[in-house]
Parts: structure tokens; sequence; C-alpha cells
């Protein structure tokens, strides 16, 4: 389709760069719907005798003010005492030192809640209209405040508001790789936001607008910096720096986290030992631990990346992840602290000696069960490999009763496309939060266990690596701020579908004009599987080229077995795929019953997982009719398919949707086409080699050579 731009410009909205993310407050569309919420909140009743509460009026105030079309007017708790209270009255904040609030009656809603939860309610008092917004804490309030401008800018009705709301996970977190030269490992919007040359003397208004951004969607927490850990992060240097971040992320309800470097004592005091047995070695993190707290009484502790691709761990000295990771728990125990220690562990001899890596973790952790101190989580991947574009479930979920295990997805599409690939990733989260792993029988959840009900923890947490940088767009790609977005509505309510949270970020993002928003929800909600099909259809698994991960290599064969794509794939002239049956390396065992019989045979395998699980024959005849080498090559095609499509429905909506955001989406799914058909022709004209077949009739022939794409060997790839 050819676009005049001329004969937009009259009707579309002016241009916007995706700054202020999904918190726009335009004013509300239909003279109706407007004059109903300006008659709903006529005046805002809501004191800020804290730092929270003042940011959490001051949003409130900003968001009516931006929905409504007119600033809305404060008054004091003293004019409350007098009766009737004014029609049109919003009355906001904690119960404590307020009569009002109490006079509600709303104590029974609220018992239950906990720290961050709220109960937003219409009420009619003495005939005349009133909404309250009551918490028992000011972040609650905070969190409120933000769902209640969410609810007028979706186009909810205010007859039916009666919201009570509280977080089934408790620690809600972002994990930032960035690192302290500015660069951000498999960061694809730029460098990162923290300029530790500037501080703490300057700290950028952007650190507010990120805290906000992230307060939003319920947000809790941040670690700062790689897992990849650089030790100086935890000096007399920088720990100024990070205390003034933590000031300014400290009334959004924001708690900072570190990255630990093991072997932190040998590299800043030049002990001879990091041992976490050793007295000396145990007396030098309590002290550290101390000097990070007298500086950030609010920290919250330590994220731990240990014995994992070349990062030092206890293991170095003959002691168990669950040694090193007690160690530092007992450091910052007496202040609440947490120790977050990451599960993704697996070593080049194990795979040398012809382990699986996916069933790596749990050799080692699963013996450590019931061993780590209570406030250690175990951080645990969503698959088993490495947050490729589908994986199943974990299977250390489940596995651990004793122990409180934190789910971490990645919003940085390091194996989805960087960020020039649409690819919404609420999906991918919902399917592994809804899995069963049968550890207590049907209903037991990957969400029941990292919300801590399954197993009755009161410590519960779900990180996201963090897919932000310094673009000012935030994450390089429009439609990645969903992904940004969606964690954050499901780390508070894993119980959350993919489409309402599509269907909430685009109206606050975009528009609400229903001709808009039902198409562009069926472009996200189809996203996700497309980039399946045309990079890893039918269970295949990391088939990226070596180390930036950008583009196709399932050639890939050098160098350690686990690096490589032929030990995932094992292509050969009989079939594909990685047996992991009792008949291969038998860590389907890993999953328990009756999950375990469904997944091992290939009559009743999802044939979106068939080839993680089997190694299948070519001529395997799918449920589709055709053979698996038939099949494969439909899958790659739908996925280039697809994307033609998402262009020329993407092209459809340009009236409304500002020029600039417009065209910055049409460039990327215009690269994202071209990519897509990059691997299609890579994987399959090397997949030919081995089955010896012709591409099926009726698909697009593929182009060019295998040894063309053996030779692409793209520049200046971001993030690695």
């Amino acid at each position: 389709m050819t676009h005049d731009p001329s004969s937009l410009a009259l009707t579309r909205p002016p241009d916007e760069d995706g700054y202020e993310l999904w918190l726009r407050y335009r004013p509300l569309s239909g003279e109706a719907r407007l004059a109903e919420a300006r008659a709903n909140f006529a005046a805002v009743a809501m004191p800020a005798p804290s730092p929270t509460l003042a940011v959490a009026r001051d949003e409130l105030a900003r968001g009516l003010a931006g929905l409504l079309g007119a600033a809305v007017g404060c008054i004091d708790d003293s004019a409350l005492t007098s009766e009737p209270w004014p029609d049109g009255l919003l009355i906001a904040g904690t119960q404590a030192g307020r009569p009002a609030l109490a006079r509600l009656g709303l104590d029974h809603d609220l018992r239950p809640l906990g720290q961050d939860g709220f109960v937003i309610r219409r009420l009619v008092v003495d005939g005349r209209r009133l909404v309250a917004l009551v918490a028992t804490s000011d972040a609650g309030v905070l969190y409120g405040v933000f769902h209640l401008l969410c609810y007028l800018q979706t186009g909810q009705s205010l007859d039916r508001l009666d919201v009570t709301s509280a977080p089934r996970v408790g620690l809600r977190m972002l994990d930032h790789w960035d690192n302290l030269d500015g660069t951000i490992e498999r960061g694809y919007a730029g460098c990162s936001l923290w300029d530790w040359h500037k501080l703490p003397g300057y700290v950028s208004p952007r650190m507010r607008d990120y805290a906000r951004a992230c307060a939003s969607v319920g947000i809790n927490a941040a670690a700062l910096t790689n897992v990849n850990a650089d030790a100086r992060i935890l000096t007399a240097e920088y720990l100024p720096k990070v205390a003034a971040l933590a000031d300014a992320f400290r009334p959004w309800g924001i708690r900072v986290f570190l990255t630990a470097r093991f072997n932190a004592p040998m590299e800043l005091a030049h002990l001879p030992t990091a041992d976490p047995l050793n007295p000396q070695v145990r007396a030098w993190w309590k002290e550290k631990a101390e000097e990070i707290y007298r500086h950030i009484p609010d920290f919250g502790g330590f994220l731990v990346k240990a014995n994992s691709e070349g990062q030092p761990g206890p293991q170095d000295f003959g002691r168990t992840h669950a040694d090193g990771a007690n160690m530092l728990a007992e450091a910052v125990a007496s202040h609440d602290g947490v120790v977050i220690w990451r599960a993704f562990v697996y070593s080049a001899d194990a795979a040398k000696a012809g382990q699986d890596r996916a069933a790596q973790a749990n050799r080692e952790f699963v013996p450590l069960n019931g061993k780590f101190y209570p406030n250690v989580l175990l951080q645990v991947k969503n698959g088993p490999i490495d947050f490729q574009p589908r994986e199943p479930f974990n299977p250390l979920f489940g596995a651990m009763p004793q122990t409180p295990l934190m789910l971490e997805f990645q919003l940085t599409q390091e194996y989805l496309g960087f960020a020039t690939h649409l690819a919404y990733l609420a999906p991918m989260f919902e399917e592994t939060l809804s899995a069963d792993t049968f550890a207590k029988g049907p209903g037991s959840t990957v969400a029941r266990v990292v919300d801590g009900s399954l197993f009755d923890h009161s410590r519960s947490g779900m990180a996201a690596v963090s897919n932000i940088g310094s673009d000012r767009s935030w994450c390089g790609h429009p439609f990645a701020q969903a992904n940004w977005y969606a964690f954050g509505r499901l780390a508070w309510d894993p119980a959350l579908d993919a489409e309402q949270i599509a269907d909430e970020w685009l109206r606050m993002t975009f528009t609400s004009d229903e001709r808009f928003v039902a198409p562009a929800k069926r472009l996200m909600l189809e996203s996700r599987e497309a980039v399946v099909d045309y990079m890893t259809p039918l269970g295949l698994h990391h088939l990226m080229a070596r180390d930036h991960h950008y583009g196709p290599g399932p050639w890939v064969s050098e160098g350690r077995p686990d690096w490589t794509s032929i030990y995932y794939h094992r292509a050969d002239a009989a079939g594909l795929g990685f047996d992991r049956t009792n008949t291969g390396s038998g860590s389907l065992s890993l999953y328990p019953s009756p999950l375990r019989e469904q997944l091992a045979d290939l009559r009743t395998c999802p044939e979106n997982l068939l080839l993680w699980f089997h190694h299948v024959p070519w001529d395997h005849r799918m449920r589709s009719g055709r053979t698996l080498w038939d099949e494969l090559c439909h899958r790659y095609s739908a996925g280039v398919e697809w994307v033609e499509s998402a262009r020329k429905n993407w092209d459809d909506l340009a009236s409304f949707v500002d020029a600039a955001r417009f065209e910055h989406v049409r460039a990327l799914l215009t690269i994202q086409e071209r990519e897509a058909r990059w691997w299609r022709n890579a994987c399959l004209l090397y997949f030919q080699t081995f089955s010896r077949r012709p591409m099926p009739a009726g698909l697009p022939p593929l182009e060019g050579t295998l040894e063309d794409c053996q030779k692409v060997n793209p520049s200046h790839v971001p993030g690695v």
C-alpha cells in the first residue's frame, strides 16, 4: 500500500517519540464519557505527609488533569468534618490518622491485602457520590493511583468501579545487565541509564521517569548491575552513586539490589581466598554489607551468578551453592536483606562428558533443597536452557518444595530478534506461568510455585532481564515497551491473560479507537508465535549465530559443545531433534507424571515441543498429514508470511497513529521481514543437507545458497 503523507496530515495525532510510554494521559474521548468522569472526580482529598504519598498525589493530579482536560481541585481533610461532603469527591490515602477514611468502613476489605494492596470503590455517602482509594501503606496508595488512572484511560465504566487488588508476588524486579562502562550486555536500546560519571552530583530526571514507569505496573525492585559482576560496584567510589539512585527510586517504592562478584574479597581486599566458610571472608562480607546499609538503609540485597559461564563461585573452593548463598544471606539478614542466587549453572566439562545441559541445574540444586537460609531466593529461568523463543518450563519448578524459587524471564530480546523484531512476550510468560508441574497433583502451576502458595513460602519473587536503555523510546522498538508493561502486570497478578494486558497497553499507549485496538491487538498476540515459526519451530532451540546471537547459525559447531547449535538440533540423515527420552539423555524423566508420559510419546507430545524431546525421522507423519520435513518448511514459511501480512496490516492503521511512531514501527517491520527470510533460508538450506528432500510444492523457493548464508558476519552488533 502506498501512503500519501499529505492526505493524513490533517487527521493524524501529533508526533510522539514514545518517551511517555503508557502514561500519556490524553483527554478522554467522547463527550458523555468525559462528562461522567468530570462529575465523579470534581475534587480530591489526599494529604501527602510522606515522599511516596507526595508523588502519588502529584501523579493523580497530573493524570486527572490530562484525562479530564482541566485541573481538579484539592480539599483539605478538615473540610470533610462538615456535612455533607461534596458530590464527586475522590478521597484517597491510608487510614492512619484520617477519621474520614475510617468512616467509610473499609477495614474488613483492607485487612487481607498486605502492604501493597488497595481498595478502590465508588460509594454513595449521605446521597453524595464519592470514590474511595484506600490502602494500608503509602506504596499501596501509589499503586492504587496508577490502577485508577489505568481504569480511566482504558474506558472502563465508573458505575462498576469496585477494585480490590494485592500483589501475589512479593519481589517484582527488573534485572539490569548494565556494565560500569555504560554498555549493556544483551542491551538493544542504547546505553545504560545509569550515568556513573556524573553520579552522585547529578541525578538525571530520567531516573524519576524510570522509577515512575516501574511503579505504574507494580515493579518494586531493580538490580542495577550485570550478573557478570564487576566488584568495583561494592567500593567506596561507587556506593554513594548507588545511594543517589536509591534516593531517586525510594518515593516510588523501588528498592535497589546489586550484583555481587563472589571473589570480591580477593579482588578488593586481597584476601587469599573467597571460601564462604572462611571466618575472614565471612567477616569481610558482613562489614561490606554494613557499609552498604549505611549508604542505603533500605538496600534490597545481592543478586549472584556463581560458577556459571566463567563466573567465580563457592565451588572454586570446594563448597556448595548453599554455602555461598547462606554466607551472603547471613551478612544482610539483620537488615531484612535478601540474596537472590541464580540457578543458571552449567559446565563445559559436563557437556564434554555428554551430559544434557537441560538437566545440569537439577543435578546441582535439587540435592540442596531445604539447605538455603530463609532469606535466600533461588532464581530460576523460565526454561532449562537459556531464554529461547520456546522452551518447556524449567523442571526445577516443583522439584524443590523447601526452597522458594524466583522466576526469571528475559525482556531484552536476545533470542527473539533484538529490538528490530515485534515480539509481544506476554503469551510466552503466560505459557510458563500456567504450566502444570504436578508437584502436588493437578493445578500445581508454575505460578503457584513462584507466588509461594503451593509450598507455603512467605518470600516470593519474579524477575525479568530489562530491555530498557538510553534510547528516547526506552526499549528501542515501540512495541517492546509492551513487554516491560506486561511483566509488571503479570508479576503483580500471574493470573492475568496476555490479551487483557495487550488491550490495556494499546489503549494507553496509542488510542482506544476500536478500529485500531482490535487489529493491533491481534498483531501483538500472534507475533511471538510467528517469531518461533521463522526461527525455531517444532521445539528446535539454540540455532542462533555464535557470541552475538544475531541471526541464524544452525551450522555452529566449534568450541565447547553446549555453545554450539549442532549439540541441540542433532540433525542427521535419519532425522532432527534432541532425544531426551530414556533412549537419549533421559532428562525428560525430570518432569513428573503424567506429564512425563505425555511428552515421552511421539503421538501425544505437543508438536510445538516435539524436537525438544525427540529425534524425529524426516518422514514422520505429523498431525497435519505432512512429513516432518514438509511441516518444518511450512512452519518456517508461515513465519515469514506472517511478517509480510503484519507489515501490510500496520500500513492500514496509519491514520490512527502519529507519523513518527507509525514510521518507526513500519521501518522495523521491514527489517523484520528481511531477517525472517534470512532465518528461513539459512535454516532450511542447512537442514536440507541432511533431509535430502525438496521444498514442498506451493511454498516459495529458498533464496541463495547455504554458503552465502554462512558467509554473513554482521558487524557492530549491539549488546555483546
